[in-house]
């Protein structure tokens, strides 16, 4: 028993050493920022990029004939110094904190088309294409490169995703079908074709996948094909009509 209590007590040196070290070289975990706070910092650093940057609004205005309907952002400045900015183009809304129900963003996203089919809900599946980048704020306020995309229709549980993309997902329309073609390819008609410009309290905060900084601000731009009714508990009941 005396050689289990003295075992007892040089572990608990060992462990007090150990955390001792942690903190003499820097490594303790840092306490995540305040939701709140960050919520207006995040939403400046937004706004500033939408204040200076504008999207190809004249191509979808006339839309040449081989126009792929993908959204493209670029710098007011120079030749296109005389650009509207999306800031003027946008709509925003508040919306919750998933964490801490004390905080609310103001989201900001563009509806580029609206699109002519249904509207998905917050429980509801999409099939969509989209790409992602995030704010870079060393090369000022500019996007960085695409860090996920995909071209190939992709369905996914809006309850699932990154809320911020939910947010504005949930204000577009879908198409109102399709077409096969004759070479075996499906053609979408009248569907949504939007972006989103989240905060990082509605992306991933402070756990972003690998080569994303924390705290990142998101865009997102997508095409919206196809909505469907959710059922995340499998009781053939749509989740949009449970008993919340």
């Amino acid at each position: 028993m005396k050689k289990a209590y003295q075992l007892l007590i040089v572990m608990g040196f060992i462990f007090l050493t150990v955390l001792s070290c942690k903190n003499d070289d820097g490594v303790d975990v840092i306490p995540p920022r305040d939701r709140g706070e960050e919520a207006i910092a995040s939403t400046a650093e937004i706004e500033t990029y939408l204040t200076t940057h504008f999207y190809n609004y004249e191509e979808f205005e006339n839309p040449p004939a081989d126009f792929n309907f993908r959204i493209k952002f670029d710098t007011i400045a120079g030749d296109n110094s005389s650009k509207t900015p999306l800031i003027d183009q946008v709509s925003s809304k508040m919306v919750p904190d998933r964490v801490d129900e004390t905080a609310s963003y103001k989201i900001y996203y563009l509806v580029a088309v609206q699109g002519e089919g249904e509207s998905p809900n917050f429980p509801d599946i999409a099939t969509i294409t989209y790409e992602g980048t995030y704010l870079n704020n060393e090369s000022g306020f500019n996007r960085s490169d695409v860090f996920d995309s995909s071209t190939i229709p992709v369905r996914f549980d809006l309850t699932g995703i990154v809320p911020g993309l939910t947010d504005a997902l949930v204000e577009m329309n879908a198409s109102t079908g399709y077409i096969l073609n004759t070479d075996g390819t499906i053609s979408f008609q009248n569907y949504g074709v939007g972006a989103s410009f989240i905060p990082s309290g509605l992306a991933y905060y402070t756990n972003p996948p690998p080569g994303i900084p924390v705290y990142s601000q998101l865009i997102f731009t997508f095409l919206v094909y196809e909505t469907e009714r959710g059922d995340q508990e499998n009781d053939t009941v749509p989740s949009i009509y449970d008993d919340l």
